[in-house]
């Protein structure tokens, strides 16, 4: 069985991340790509409301924007088996040709709601690989001591560049319009595919071996070997949490134009949209130190303080103390996306990593269009303030449970997982040989 590590010495391997130069095609790539879909989802959630005037179609544009994370599920076998370069660079492609018809419609008088409604899926679908991709890629071009600063270094660039890009994105709307974005959005997708091209990405076995059975019949066999991993762990009850508070995290983004525009406009807009990425960016950079902290009583405390600065952002009197708190409430999230990715490395085989990413991304974040989807047209009926007060209750949801859940709240620090913690079983056939309960052996 190969493995996913780099080849070299060991003085190789303990070397500096950023001398990695695989690693820095991939962030990189990740940097200017993640651009780009700030920039396009910023630019169209603004058209649909400003053509339309209405928080539920609004909601149907986001949630459609979010349709990945219901069918994460079934890129994971995809990516397991298939070369991670074309994929990559293919996803990049498709995406700059498809957000150039945006500005040539606007050019021409042809820019409608229902043409950015249609396009919306073909965008969506291109980024279907990422999450999947990632966290498989990055076990094959990085040392096993080096996972938790890949994936905080990974982290910081995609939700710092959320921040910058979604605040910049509401700021370029009002001072030149929604159609410049689509223009430098194609040029960010360009760069990526050069950046990915020239990584030199080390195969599994699963790439390299003839398929023995049908395409179908693998994937689903790839897809009931993922889920049977997880099932009967503690794996489901934090997909559970998540789910709850990403259905929440849905209806907030469904209404938050509407939100901007109550407190100012487009720019007020992305500076929401930025205080998110700030937090969360914080967070993913904070996340490291806390590598030693247990796990559960981290994430009990850390998300039900989360949910009372949520509660205060909505509330607040200022403008200013509402971007504020409202970034704050988001840090938890960052923490925590970073600890997951990690946790996530250290328990699972690399050569099925991709599977239970999407299996475990689909099962929890699925609600995050549905959260869209309602949260549009509840707003219509209760108002905008009321509905983003109440989204509130995921983060404080996911904290509660995890305060009153014995196997969560004594969870361990993520240093100290391994398949034992979760009392995960990998028998030979699907990819491992022992399990020391430490690290994954193969």
């Amino acid at each position: 069985m190969s493995t996913h590590r780099p080849s070299g010495t060991p003085s190789e391997t303990r070397s500096s991340l950023w001398k990695n130069r695989n690693f820095l095609r991939f962030f990189f790539g990740q940097f200017v790509s993640n651009a780009g879909d700030s920039l396009y989802t910023v630019a169209i959630l603004w058209f649909v409301y400003e053509l339309s005037g209405s928080t539920a179609l609004t909601g149907i544009a986001n949630s459609l924007l979010l349709l990945p994370f219901v069918l994460q599920i079934i890129a994971g076998p995809i990516v397991d088996r298939l070369p991670i370069k074309p994929l990559l660079v293919g996803s990049q492609v498709v995406q700059g040709v498809v957000v150039l018809v945006l500005p040539l419609a606007a050019y021409t008088g042809q820019l409608t709601v229902e043409l950015i409604i249609v396009l919306i899926p073909a965008l969506s679908l291109m980024t279907l690989v990422n999450a999947p991709i990632q966290s498989t890629l990055v076990p094959r071009i990085v040392a096993d001591e080096q996972l938790s600063r890949s994936n905080s270094a990974l982290a910081t660039v995609t939700l710092g560049l959320d921040m910058v890009f979604d605040a910049l994105g509401g700021l370029l709307i009002a001072v030149f319009g929604a159609t410049a974005l689509f223009l430098a959005d194609s040029l960010t997708f360009a760069v990526a595919g050069v950046l990915f091209t020239g990584m030199m990405i080390p195969s599994v076995d699963s790439e390299n071996e003839a398929p023995a059975e049908s395409a179908l019949t693998a994937y689903v066999s790839d897809l009931r070997s993922g889920i049977d991993i997880l099932r009967g762990t503690l794996f489901v009850e934090m997909m559970f949490t998540t789910a709850v508070s990403n259905f929440a995290i849905g209806v907030a983004l469904a209404v938050l134009p509407a939100f901007g525009t109550d407190l100012g406009g487009p720019a007020i807009y992305g500076l929401l949209l930025g205080a998110i990425g700030i937090g969360r960016m914080f967070g993913s950079v904070t996340a490291p130190s806390l590598n030693d902290v247990p796990y559960g009583r981290l994430t009990a405390v850390s998300f039900l303080l989360s949910a009372l600065l949520w509660v205060g952002s909505v509330y607040s009197p200022s403008v200013v103390l509402t971007i504020g708190l409202f970034c704050l409430a988001w840090v938890a999230a960052g923490v925590n996306g970073v600890l997951m990715s990690t946790l996530n490395q250290r328990v699972f085989p690399e050569n099925l990593l991709g599977r239970i990413s999407a299996i475990k991304g689909t099962a929890s974040m699925a609600t995050l269009p549905v959260g869209s989807l309602v949260g549009g047209f509840v707003a219509e009926y209760i108002g905008v303030v009321t509905t983003m007060g109440l989204a509130a209750f995921g983060f404080g949801f996911v904290g509660l449970y995890f305060a009153i859940r014995p196997g969560l709240r004594h969870l361990p620090a993520v240093a100290d997982v391994g398949p034992s913690t979760f009392d995960i079983r990998v028998d030979s056939s699907q990819g491992t040989d022992t399990l020391d309960g430490g690290e994954v052996r193969k």
